[in-house]
């Protein structure tokens, strides 16, 4: 079912997030590959699992399994600052022609989350458990 466990925990916590670069500039195609390698070095450093990467010119979706510990604001706070910090220093003369306000992504994002079975599978359990 895709649960993994640590020392009291088990889990199956995944999450789907959403976000732009500042201003939704369409910049990241030139500097994907290196955004990708940012990506995967911050979340194999904070245990986050990758199940999906996807960066389009204007909008990154990010599928991950995460610690039910970490927060998806944690989460999403940490990936951006730290990739936001190594575009900076790799692609500096590039990006200050976009993003003048300095910055690299927009505060906001979307955040859903995912698992092996419907919200009508675990309220059909939940109703059977009941009246057992």
């Amino acid at each position: 079912m895709g649960e993994k466990r640590s020392n009291h925990t088990v889990y199956n916590v995944k999450y789907h997030f959403v976000w732009c670069p500042k201003y939704c500039h369409a910049i990241l195609e030139p500097i994907e590959d290196s955004l990708e390698a940012s990506f995967r070095d911050v979340c194999d450093k904070y245990d986050y699992e990758i199940l999906s990467l996807h960066i389009s010119p204007d909008h990154v979706h990010l599928f991950l399994s995460a610690h039910p510990k970490h927060a998806p604001s944690e989460i999403v706070r940490t990936v951006k600052s730290i990739t936001a910090r190594e575009m900076w220093e790799q692609y500096e003369p590039f990006l200050e022609d976009y993003l003048w306000g300095g910055g690299f992504w927009e505060e906001s994002y979307y955040v859903g989350t995912a698992g092996d079975v419907s919200t009508d599978t675990i309220e059909q359990y939940i109703e059977r458990a009941e009246h057992v």
